[in-house]
């Protein structure tokens, strides 16, 4: 990642639109779309060839004589469809001093301080010492930037995790940290939603998270809008997601304990990543856990990541 204005756009990025009843990637710039069904059929293909499709979509996004479409009027999806999704738990130090001092209900301001302390100080030692907390998502629960969200009625504690993806471009295996930059064609925004009384299993204590459970119903990991190469894309990034207009989210990457180097190596060490998986890089502080506030029918999340767009999914009862 390099350094950029906050406020600047992309160069280009890339998408999955729909129109005229068909489903095409698209190169997005200035506003417009450049269909790219005649070169590749999915975004997920170009990913797989992303050495020889970049320099090409670069000449493309540079040629004002194309059959450029405006966005308006396209309908926009999940800019890809990955064939594994690599979450990471436990990533952004502020997150998780939150989310545990939360688990455990202290009674008062000093027993807070002493939980934030203690809490804050493992952290730390983990991030100096060990390794990402990494487990596998479903690629169905991937849903559109924009499409509605519905809460399954099983639970009324749904929460919002906004995220950081990684997206692979080539493929990777065993590669170490100051290799695994190279491995990732570029970086979009999911939220990872979670059902957070299904985390933990009360039948069984002693084997700990159920991620299948909390985090892999339809629509739980909205994505996009954009894919933007890595080229383009800053460092630290802005993280911030609003409920009905109150931000909720709001920190920068800088409070990582593991970066997007050390996750993709540390993924890559267990399975072998292929264009267009995805490594979510877990979510900063702000979390409905933390305050005891979770999705409610109606409810507006906007999400956005400096220089990646902003995506917007309104949450629906369960009928």
């Amino acid at each position: 990642m390099v350094e950029t204005s906050p406020q600047s756009p992309a160069p280009f990025s890339l998408g999955t639109f729909a129109a005229e009843g068909r489903e095409f990637p698209g190169l997005v710039a200035d506003a417009r779309v450049l269909d790219l069904g005649g070169r590749w059929t999915s975004t997920a293909e170009l990913l797989g060839d992303w050495d020889a499709a970049l320099p090409a979509l670069a000449e493309l996004a540079a040629d004002a004589s194309l059959p450029w479409r405006e966005l308006d009027g396209l309908s926009v999806l999940a800019p890809l469809r990955p064939g594994q999704v690599i979450q990471s738990g436990a990533n952004y130090r502020t997150h998780v001093v939150d989310l545990a001092v939360a688990h455990r209900r202290p009674d008062g301001p000093e027993q807070e301080a002493a939980a934030r302390a203690e809490i804050g100080a493992m952290m730390d030692r983990r991030a100096a010492e060990g390794t990402p907390y990494l487990f596998v998502g479903l690629p169905g629960a991937i849903a559109g930037p924009y499409d509605d969200l519905v809460l399954p009625g099983y639970s009324d504690r749904h929460d919002w995790e906004l995220e950081l993806a990684a997206v692979i471009g080539r493929p990777a295996f065993r590669v170490a940290p100051g290799n695994a930059l190279g491995h990732v064609a570029g970086y979009t925004i999911c939220n990872d939603v979670t059902t957070r009384d299904l985390v933990f299993r009360r039948d069984m204590p002693e084997i700990g998270t159920d991620w299948f459970r909390g985090k892999n119903a339809p629509g739980f990991l909205p994505l996009g809008p954009w894919l933007v190469p890595a080229a383009f894309v800053g460092d630290p990034l802005r993280i911030t997601l609003s409920v009905n207009g109150e931000t909720m989210q709001d920190e920068s990457t800088e409070d990582m304990l593991f970066d997007v180097a050390a996750l993709v190596s540390a993924a890559s060490e267990i399975v072998r990543l292929e264009p267009g998986d995805l490594v979510l890089t877990g979510s900063p502080a702000g979390n409905g856990m933390a305050v005891g506030r979770f999705l409610r029918d109606g409810d507006v999340m906007e999400g956005t990541i400096t220089g990646l767009g902003t995506q917007r999914v309104t949450c629906r009862a369960e009928a």
